[in-house]
């Protein structure tokens, strides 16, 4: 069970409706970008920030030390809840559920992520919205090299892509520091979903760091 969009006349791949995953206040007409990495940390007082192109904090997860459980919170720059990322720790492969603020009930799952390649060059995520229960088909695909900080989000199993992660930069956003990678959502995208599909990839590959030390 996956999405369908058609693709408008205009702009590459702009979509002929709103993608709403999380809630229609984080989705745009304009194409939306923000920017994440290590020299933005200290706005966060987690493993994970992300700011506006101009500084202003926009989203963060909240530390490992006050989570319990596998449990993370995206909050906002005022400190408002808005999602509860989860890790099963009972699978095999790295898989997050993501619930809706401070909630681990069922009845608020959003979607939940699957690890699909394991490999240190490249990158792979399916992700099931709560609504796919079979999950056969996923509703979206993460796909490209988290360790170079290049991936894209993809409905489905197509080539429509919804945002991008890149590390390449243009001057404005140099001047955050070069460690720092740019995340561009395209119009009508649910961008907090975005947002937390790349704060489990950040959370995945601090896993993998934490196994490599042991």
């Amino acid at each position: 069970m996956g999405f369908e969009f058609e693709l408008t006349s205009g702009s590459p791949q702009q979509l002929s409706k709103p993608l709403c995953v999380v809630s229609p206040q984080f989705v745009s007409p304009n194409p939306i970008h923000m920017l994440s990495g290590k020299k933005l940390l200290a706005l966060s007082d987690g493993n994970f920030g992300v700011t506006d192109v101009n500084g202003n904090l926009m989203f963060k997860l909240k530390g490992k030390l006050l989570s319990v459980h596998g449990k993370r919170l995206l909050v906002d720059g005022a400190g408002n809840r808005i999602l509860t990322l989860q890790k099963r720790l009972t699978s095999a492969r790295k898989r997050w559920q993501c619930f809706r603020g401070d909630s681990t009930n069922p009845r608020d799952h959003v979607f939940s992520a699957k690890q699909v390649n394991r490999t240190q060059f490249k990158t792979s995520l399916d992700v099931f919205l709560a609504s796919n229960r079979n999950q056969d088909i996923a509703d979206f695909t993460v796909k490209g090299n988290w360790f170079e900080k290049r991936c894209t989000v993809y409905v489905g199993e197509t080539t429509t892509v919804i945002a991008e992660i890149n590390k390449k930069q243009n001057a404005q956003f140099m001047a955050f520091g070069v460690d720092n990678y740019t995340i561009t959502v395209y119009p009508s995208v649910d961008y907090v979903f975005v947002v937390a599909l790349i704060a489990i990839l950040n959370e995945i590959n601090d896993d993998k760091d934490d196994d490599d030390e042991k």
